[in-house]
């Protein structure tokens, strides 16, 4: 399916499906959202799969599909994924699923490989690899090739817990934190692009970008180049006992992600290997006023 013949659906524009959705060819690319947004020119299709509903989501033909709408929270399931799927017409030739690195759980600290085996630890993470099996039977039976993208912490303009920072919230101190994965939210967006696009075989691949310091590191830098106050540190104990119980999960979770087959085989090129960098040009972003 050559790329410029092929009509392009990114199903759920919140903060990664609308950079994805903007930065497609304009003619050949529909957005599909609860509600509109007018921070798209794009044409968005408003589609609430919260409610029951046997109405046909109609999209273009031959099509690749980003599915980016994050799972409800009343089922171990994927209800929504089940919904759209069930109103899907026609099938696309591809389908790109944001999953998460979750699907892992706690691999102590060590490099974690597309092959290892899963186990997720927490609901979220559950639902997510649910997903993942859904669509894996789905498009088997539809003859869609499916790229998973298994993605840790995304950050970027917006998302650097700047306000956690200003609240004095306390970070958890180094020698009790693990290594971490991230990826900047621009370099995710070019991973879907090229997963929506590209020759290579479809399959699961791990998206991070490579800096596996700390969370506590990130937080501390963040602090530093925005000009705030370093923020406290605590021990994983005291966390225990004041922090909420999702908050502690990330915590209790410890790996590296290994990105080799997202380079080698996706041929993918990240802008932000460093961390830093990443952390600097979201601040940039974020003190650019709007030009209206």
């Amino acid at each position: 399916m050559p790329s410029h013949t092929r009509h392009f659906v990114v199903a759920g524009t919140g903060y990664t499906g609308l950079r994805v959705l903007n930065a497609l060819p304009a003619d050949r690319s529909l957005g599909i959202s609860r509600a509109p947004t007018a921070a798209s020119d794009r044409a968005i299709r408003g589609v609430d799969l919260d409610q029951s509903s046997t109405t046909r989501i109609d999209i273009p033909a031959p099509c690749s599909l980003l599915y980016s709408i994050p799972p409800g929270t009343n089922s171990r399931q994927d209800t929504r994924l089940n919904a759209f799927l069930a109103r899907l017409r026609p099938s696309p030739a591809r389908i790109v699923y944001l999953s998460t690195s979750g699907v892992y759980g706690d691999r102590n600290g060590e490099l974690t490989r597309e092959s290892d085996p899963v186990n997720p630890a927490t609901d979220r993470a559950t639902r997510r690899l649910a997903a993942e099996r859904r669509l894996e039977q789905w498009c088997t039976r539809a003859n869609c090739e499916l790229f998973v993208l298994r993605v840790p912490g995304i950050y970027g303009p917006g998302r650097l817990g700047l306000e956690r920072l200003r609240s004095g919230a306390a970070i958890i101190r180094e020698d009790d934190s693990g290594p971490g994965n991230r990826i900047h939210v621009d370099d995710l967006s070019h991973c879907c692009i090229a997963a929506m696009t590209t020759a290579a075989p479809p399959g699961i691949y791990n998206v991070a970008d490579g800096d596996t310091r700390s969370n506590s590191w990130f937080r501390r830098t963040v602090a530093d180049l925005a000009g705030l106050p370093a923020p406290a540190e605590i021990s994983f104990q005291e966390a225990e006992r004041t922090w909420s119980e999702s908050r502690l999960s990330f915590l209790r979770e410890s790996r590296r992600l290994d990105t080799e087959k997202l380079h080698s085989v996706l041929k993918v090129k990240l802008r932000y290997t460093d961390a830093e960098d990443g952390i600097r040009a979201s601040l940039a972003e974020e003190s650019t006023p709007e030009i209206l």
